[in-house]
């Protein structure tokens, strides 16, 4: 059965006209009619969850039950028993046999929403139900069958989860039969002004207000801005911008404004502008590489500021005390505060040890990248990196900018490319005023 791409969105609320979400839907449609099991992936915001429901609504089991779960939103104490049932007193507040989603899913679809995040014990007991059909619940021996489609999705990479040992690999190769990719909404340009013009329609019809319309200049800036949270960003902002302007033509000023407000919530840049910013994206592929970047700018301004002091100690009777140096601006990348050490030979001459500060420990080991080759530096740096989320990344780059522009904020905003008001923000949700 051939379908037609545009009655599919048309159903289903999607709207957009890129080859990438065609391809995502047309593969969606072309496994409905199959059993085996789909791996959803893409960012938080992209619509993930509109492709299981289609999934389901063109299968075989479209008249049974379908049930999305968020493994996310589920605690680690309580996951087993949610997805498999229990039996009466197999825990403290089992009172009753309870059954889980899987027995209540029977014959149906069951959509697994950031499963990822499902914990290692929980993987093992969702692969027996992959593998053999059979689950058991918590506090019973007895086998249970079921007959479940299951399609999964996750924001995260499940390889390196794979890599490190955060996820079954032989539970990723089930689950990823049918790989379907969706795509961020920088990568479906075309489509931001079309659903810009849905959202302002819905909330204009919600709320019985003109729709809101962009200018020529808003409109590019639209255009030029990552989206970071994606479609659902870009709904949340164009329904403030509709209920919160007078102006029914929004403007560039305007349109920035709720941008800049916008992208307080995620580590991207506001805007692509590799112009404004010494850690734009053009100039770096990855947040690895803006960090691989600011370590070895660390590392400069640390071993700088050593080879003076040992200048200045020189000059020193042995008599004296210690010359008290010029306050330097310490930033580790595990700390959420500026560490100013009361003298620079604390740092250079006490030993790491488990009491010692992360910040003392970081600059130790980013200045040991001196007597290494190019190539193990970078992967020193990289090590140092490994584990760490894109917010302590935002952090990083946002307090070592600070530092080496002596704490002066309006010249770190202009380096980071980033308004006055937005860094001051920045800094008080890091507990610095």
């Amino acid at each position: 059965m051939t379908l037609d791409l545009q009655t599919v969105k048309q159903r289903f609320g999607i709207v957009g006209t890129n080859p990438k979400i065609n391809e995502a839907i047309r593969v969606a449609l072309q496994v409905a009619p199959t059993e085996v099991s789909v791996l959803i992936t893409g960012e938080s915001g992209v619509g993930k969850e509109f492709f299981p429901k289609i999934i389901h609504n063109y299968s075989p089991r479209k008249s049974n039950k379908y049930i999305a779960v968020n493994c996310g939103s589920i605690p680690e104490g309580t996951i087993d028993s949610e997805l498999f049932g229990h039996r009466k007193g197999s825990f403290t507040g089992a009172v009753n046999d309870r059954k889980g989603y899987f027995e209540e899913a029977d014959k149906g679809t069951i959509f697994l929403d950031e499963i990822g995040e499902l914990p290692l014990a929980t993987q093992a007991r969702l692969l027996r139900v992959l593998e053999g059909g059979d689950f058991l619940p918590v506090g019973s021996s007895v086998p249970h069958k079921t007959d479940v489609r299951i399609v999964a999705a996750t924001n995260v990479n499940l390889i390196e989860a794979v890599k490190q040992g955060r996820f079954r690999e032989d539970l990723y190769y089930r689950l990823s039969t049918v790989p379907i990719k969706v795509p961020p909404l920088r990568d479906r340009n075309e489509d931001i002004l079309l659903l810009f013009r849905l959202f302002a329609s819905k909330s204009a019809s919600e709320n019985n207000i003109p729709p809101v319309e962009l200018d020529e200049e808003a409109r590019e800036l639209f255009l030029k801005y990552r989206w970071p949270g994606n479609v659902r960003e870009l709904k949340n902002v164009t329904e403030r911008i509709s209920l919160l302007e007078e102006d029914r033509l929004i403007t560039k000023a305007v349109a920035e404004k709720y941008l800049q407000e916008e992208g307080m919530r995620d580590l991207h840049p506001v805007l692509v502008n590799p112009s404004q910013s010494a850690y734009s994206s053009q100039q770096f592929a990855n947040e690895r590489e803006i960090l691989y970047k600011v370590l070895f700018d660390l590392n400069r301004s640390v071993h700088d500021l050593k080879s003076q002091f040992d200048e200045l100690k020189q000059t020193v009777l042995p008599s004296q005390e210690p010359l008290a140096p010029t306050v330097h601006h310490f930033v580790s990348p595990s700390s959420t505060k500026i560490a100013t050490p009361e003298s620079v030979e604390e740092v250079w001459t006490q030993p790491i040890d488990s009491n010692h500060s992360e910040a003392t420990k970081e600059i130790h080991l980013v200045e040991e990248t001196n007597s290494l080759t190019e190539d193990e530096k970078k992967k020193r740096a990289l090590e140092l990196l490994e584990g760490k989320t894109l917010r302590e990344i935002e952090e990083m780059v946002t307090l070592h900018a600070l530092d080496r522009n002596n704490g002066h904020k309006g010249k770190t905003a202009e380096e980071l490319g980033i308004a006055d008001r937005t860094l001051y923000r920045r800094l008080k949700e890091y507990g610095i005023e």
